[in-house]
Formats: C-alpha cells, structure tokens, sequence
C-alpha cells in the first residue's frame, strides 16, 4: 500500500535514445541501403513507452536532414510519447489484497485526516458491518478515519472514510443511517458506500448534498465473497466506485489538529464504550505506542490477521434519540446528533484527556477544545471516533 496521489493513478516512465548530428539535437535519422526513409518506432513495455529512431547511409546519400525535418520528427515522437502514457494510465484490478494506487512521487501535503503526508483525494466513506459473523474486517486498517454508531437494537456499526489511501477491496459493507448525512455533511459532497436502506429512506439519501453509491445503482463496484455467509459477504471496491461520482470532494479541513501530546491527562490503560448488544475496547500498548481495539471481548482483527490499533481514540458523547424510521425487523433506529457541543474523551500516548467538543452546524467541521480553550492535538495517524451516550 502506498500513499495515494491525485491526480495521476500511476505513473508511466520514458525513455529515448538520442543521438545529434550537425546542428541538429532532436534526433539523428539514418537510412539502411538507399533508402531515405525515416524509422519511426514505438515499443511499449510493462508501465514502459519507448521510442527509438535511427537513420543510416549507405552508399550513396539519398537525402538530407533538414532542421524543419528534425524539428517536425521530434514532434511525432513527442506526440506518441504523449498517447502511450495516456493509454497506459489504469486502475487496480479486484482482488483481496490491501494494493493501493501507486503514487506517482512523495506526496506533496498533509492529510486533514491523519495529519501525514497525503495528497488530497477525494472522500469516500463506507458502511461496515460488525457483527459477529462479519467480522474479520477487510481494509478497515486502511482508513484515515473509523466511526463507530450505533444503531437498532444497541448493536454497532461502522463506517470508514478514506481519502489518503485506497485498498483494492473492503468489507463486508452494510446498510446506512438517517444520521449519516448529517455526520458526512463535513465533508462537504463525499461518495458513500452501502449495501442499501429501506425505501423510505431512499429519497431522503438521494436528495442530500452525498454522493450515494448503494450496491443496487452501481452493482459493477461490488462482489460476493463465496467463503462468507450472506449478508456479510458484500464487498466493495473503493476505486470502480469513486469512478462513478467524479465529483465526489476531495480532503479538506474538518476541524482536527495534530502535534506533540499535550501537559496533562490521566494515565489510562483501557477504555471501553458499552452499548445494549455491543462493547467496544481500547487498550493501550507502549510497544505499538497504540490502541489496540476489541470488540464484544475479542481482538478486532483484520484478514491480514493484524489487530486494529489506531494511535487517536476519541470518545465522543452526543444525544442518539429515537428516529422515524426502523429496521426490518422494527426496531427504532437511533438518531446520532452529530452537530452541537459536548464533552469528549481523547485517547492518545496512553493518556486520557478530557475536552470539549463543537460543531455549530453540518456543514461544519468539528473541534475539540482543552480546559484552557487551546486545541486538543491528535497524535498522527487513524482516528477512531466512538459515539457514545451523554
């Protein structure tokens, strides 16, 4: 996996051999025999264009080389050039792996979302479902940012956004929340991944500012793993779907900030949020110098078989009342009210630091405040945000 670059998707490498003649340093033609004609050829490699052209004379010159000629030659070539590192340009193909885009050099920014180097590229949030049987997880070790709601019946769910770095494939994907508009409105027009939602909500999702890319609309982005049981084996690939919504955003601020920890916290070893069906875990490990997360009491690994240890936990407290709508087997979904002020947990170093956090509206980002009013840094890297009640 590597760093993912906009807007290139790969790179392409060129070579050419040239040699000068006189005054002419485009490139020397030769002709073999008599013939004057000039040689012209494009070999393509693996993610390589070439172009070698060589004249001779033998004999009896056949003709000359003018500077408009040179001149005019090096242009073609230029131009083919140009048309091979365009037909090269592709896109990753499926598969279970964790490959990413290859980037074209060293990204040139920092991630809004980790506050590492990253290109900005363009937001795309998926639904993840965590329970039992869905779990291991793929790619969720990837994302810049894991949300963990809540959802019917005290269960969890989980949802990913990446922008810095795109897996081949993710999964297993589930179904989105009313409240997921909201919580995505931050940032700004996003894609959204999902394997669907009960038809009253369709409208609702279809008429909000995100760019919504259900299973159904765009079955080409996503497949069935044989070797899980239905519904837990719907996964998605992040690029076919992101080629689908152009227009999606690409990363901007949100309201984090990342540095140095700061004076101050408790020394905590474990944190866990509760709710009715479901626990969530965080235990803290000096050799990782991160958090380690379980789930209902169990690591939460990945099919890579690693364990999910961000280096930012926060724990977020905001009201979740009843919504209008319910899930098929009616149970109230919860309604998580994502914009306003509250209280706050920041996991990080093995500290717990207690903040304050605000959000004045949802198109705003959100922030977390110390005691004294300054910013509480995160330490860089994939932050975990777990709601949990007031």
């Amino acid at each position: 996996m590597t760093a993912r670059s906009a807007p290139a998707d790969r790179t392409t490498s060129t070579t050419s051999t040239t040699r000068t003649t006189g005054r002419t340093a485009d490139r020397t033609t030769r002709t073999t025999g008599r013939t004057a004609d000039r040689i012209t050829r494009i070999t393509r490699t693996t993610g390589t264009t070439r172009t070698t052209g060589t004249t001779r004379t033998a004999g009896r010159t056949a003709g000359r080389i003018t500077r408009r000629g040179a001149r005019l030659l090096a242009l073609v070539a230029a131009g083919a050039l140009t048309l091979g590192a365009a037909a090269d340009a592709g896109s990753q193909s499926r598969g279970s792996g964790d490959n990413g885009r290859v980037a074209a050099g060293p990204p040139s920014q920092v991630s809004p979302f980790t506050g590492r180097p990253a290109d900005p590229g363009q937001v795309l949030a998926v639904k993840f479902d965590n329970s039992r049987k869905a779990r291991p997880h793929q790619g969720l070790d990837k994302a810049d940012l894991v949300y963990v709601e809540k959802v019917e019946g005290g269960m969890s769910r989980l949802m990913g956004v990446y922008a810095s770095r795109l897996p081949s494939s993710v999964g297993p994907v589930r179904s989105a929340r009313v409240s997921d508009v909201e919580l995505l409105r931050q940032f700004g027009n996003p894609a959204l991944a999902y394997s669907g939602v009960r038809s009253s909500l369709t409208k609702y999702l279809d008429r909000s500012p995100v760019h919504v890319r259900p299973h159904k609309r765009v079955p080409e982005a996503y497949f069935r793993k044989p070797d899980r049981p239905t519904p837990h084996n719907l996964f998605v690939e992040p690029e076919a779907l992101l080629r689908t919504a152009p227009e999606a955003s690409r990363a901007a601020d949100i309201g984090f900030r990342f540095g140095p920890a700061p004076q101050g916290g408790v020394p905590t070893d474990s944190r866990t949020v509760r709710y009715t069906a479901a626990s969530h875990t965080f235990n803290w490990s000096p050799s990782l110098h991160r958090w380690r997360v379980s789930f209902d009491g169990a690591p939460a690994m990945q099919a890579n078989g690693r364990q999910m240890a961000p280096r930012t936990v926060v724990i977020q407290h905001v009201a979740m009342p009843p919504s209008k709508y319910r899930d098929v087997n009616g149970a109230v979904t919860p309604y998580i009210k994502t914009v306003g002020q509250g209280t706050a947990t920041v996991l990080r170093d093995g500290r717990a630091y207690e903040t304050r956090w605000s959000r004045p509206d949802a198109d705003s980002g959100t922030t977390f405040t110390l005691p004294d009013g300054r910013p509480m840094p995160f330490a860089k890297g994939q932050v975990w945000v777990v709601y949990a009640d007031r």
